[in-house]
């Protein structure tokens, strides 16, 4: 792709106030400038719109019940005509000024679907949040084939979601699903690794449940596999050593005493969410409600995050 085309940038925000002027400020210190932005405000009750407007955009304001990623990103993207479409959540922060311009570099194949940038977490993140990021996001290629596409900070070219728009089976991980089926159909999602951003969240345990839960359930409607008691306590035992063993490392004895009620949740969660769309996609149940609402209830700013 030429880097002179014109993109649009998608932001989605809902009480964001703490955060979304340093992800504005970032994204406009950009070294390429050429892009338009598109906010999508699920029924911020904060600052947030008054900083948003004081930068150049478009907002689309939706009532918060009707807040679901999948249908919110493809009316998003439905109103805009931009070839390139990048995706930048409210809480992101550009650490390069190249990072915007490297994304898009990456289009530079037609078999090019999406790309997605490289997260360094927040300086106040917690040491196994540190180290899950170091894992997901490493300084260099390869990246870890659990992750397909990650919208924190990433792009899609237009023509291929007109061939597959986001999902909405399930409430969330439409990234996932859209990189997934991108992957799958024998097209190439780019991991941009100098392309830099800083993205983390030291969710609470409930929090935790939420965020898990529909990733859990998510999963059974992307991959379609199998998930049992006896694998899910075999993960729990190897993250929390591992877990464990990084605090050590890491000398952050007051956090390991935490690490197996954080794991605990972070698998129980995750079979439960999994058992449950096992269930929806055996009783044919289209109803994404349930998750909706229990990761709303966790964590109900989890707009643009």
């Amino acid at each position: 792709m030429k880097t002179s085309e014109k993109v649009t940038v998608i932001m989605r925000t809902k009480n964001s106030e703490n955060i979304v002027a340093q992800a504005l400020a970032g994204l406009h210190s950009q070294s390429y400038k050429n892009f338009s932005l598109l906010v999508v405000d699920s029924g911020s009750t904060d600052n947030t719109l008054n900083i948003v407007r004081k930068y150049p955009c478009r907002i689309i304001q939706i009532e918060p019940g009707n807040y679901v990623p999948g249908l919110v990103l493809n009316k998003a993207i439905a109103e805009t005509n931009s070839e390139i479409i990048v995706f930048q959540n409210s809480d992101v922060v550009q650490l390069n000024e190249s990072a915007l311009s490297n994304l898009i570099s990456a289009f530079d194949s037609p078999n090019t679907a999406g790309a997605y940038s490289r997260q360094i977490p927040r300086p106040e993140a917690e040491t196994w949040v540190r180290r899950d990021y170091a894992v997901s996001f490493p300084k260099s290629l390869p990246a870890p084939p659990w992750i397909t596409l990650s919208l924190p900070f990433a792009a899609i070219r237009r023509k291929f979601w007109e061939e597959h728009q986001f999902y909405s089976d399930a409430w969330g991980s439409e990234d996932t699903e859209w990189g997934h089926w991108a992957i799958s159909s024998g097209y190439s999602i780019k991991y941009v690794p100098d392309s830099l951003v800083m993205h983390s969240h030291n969710y609470t345990l409930k929090q935790l449940y939420g965020r898990r839960f529909i990733e859990g359930e998510a999963d059974a409607f992307i991959f379609r596999r199998d998930e049992n008691w006896y694998g899910t306590a075999i993960k729990y035992l190897k993250s929390s050593l591992r877990d464990m063993m990084n605090h050590l490392i890491e000398r952050d004895y007051y956090g390991l005493l935490f690490i197996p009620a954080v794991r605990f949740v972070y698998s129980l969660a995750y079979l439960k969410g999994h058992s449950f769309g096992v269930s929806r996609i055996r009783n044919n149940d289209r109803n994404f409600e349930h998750g909706q609402k229990i990761v709303l209830q966790s964590h109900e700013s989890f707009r643009g995050k």
